[in-house]
């Protein structure tokens, strides 16, 4: 009985800390729906890409742990970097919210998205998504004023 009555603070600690979190982040809901539907697309494509590649070579396909935990981390980086990028729009947006969040999440999403463009072009051999990537590269080449070098 006395192991029972030891276990309520840490019970209650832990519904106020997820209460708090939950009041506290919120509006992030939507941002890490986002994140987590963008990671697990280019997950997946990048897996199926892998498998295509290793067909087209006459190899084995082998799933490789590694680059599964590379997305495991990378991920919690993300989810961490929205955190706290909403720490800051919280504490330094003064008159205005920044939507620094907002911002961090769609260039990460945007990344994601370029590495499913690659990874479907290589997967179906189908030129429209050559032409998209194509055509994103380009804008953003045009926007940010550089060239990019093309992959090995």
């Amino acid at each position: 009985m006395l192991s029972h009555m030891n276990m309520y603070p840490a019970k209650m600690l832990a519904g106020i800390v997820a209460g708090f979190v939950g009041v506290m982040f919120d509006n992030l809901l939507q941002l890490f729906i986002a994140v987590i539907v963008f990671e697990v697309t280019d997950f997946v494509t990048g897996v199926i890409k892998s498998g295509v590649v290793s067909k087209r070579k006459g190899g084995r396909f082998a799933f490789e742990s590694i680059k599964a935990w590379r997305t495991i981390y990378k991920f919690v980086f993300i989810l961490i970097g929205i955190v706290l990028a909403e720490l800051l729009d919280q504490t330094f947006g003064n008159d205005g919210r920044l939507k620094l969040a907002n911002y961090f999440t769609a260039f990460c999403c945007g990344v994601e998205f370029w590495s499913f463009l690659e990874n479907a072009a290589v997967i179906c051999d189908h030129p429209i998504f050559r032409m998209l990537k194509k055509v994103m590269r380009e804008k953003v080449e045009d926007k940010i004023n550089t060239t990019f070098e093309d992959e090995p």
